[in-house]
């Protein structure tokens, strides 16, 4: 199960070069990390969890939904656009 859950994990999806583009051009810093969430981000201080979708009708895998529904750490956000990335990061309204 857990190779299924890497074979998953590898696929890049096709908008994260875009997205960390924005974040690292707004100052962020940004690990691309892969599982459990596409990203680690820091931002003037805040830690933030990314995982980045290619469209809002796009599913979680049972890996990350189990992630999104049992954290009780720092902010978790799902982005799939730059412009929603730097919303999160409160960049732009």
């Amino acid at each position: 199960q857990l190779e299924t859950h890497m074979r998953r994990a590898a696929r890049v999806d096709q908008n994260q070069e875009q997205i960390v583009s924005a974040l690292r051009a707004a100052g962020a810093y940004v690990w691309i990390v892969g599982l459990p969430v596409d990203l680690l981000v820091g931002f003037r201080g805040h830690t933030y969890l990314v995982e980045i979708k290619t469209n809002s009708k796009e599913r979680f895998t049972k890996l990350q939904a189990d992630f999104f529904e049992n954290w009780t750490g720092g902010t978790l956000a799902r982005v799939d656009n730059p412009e929603s990335a730097l919303r999160m990061l409160k960049v732009i309204a």
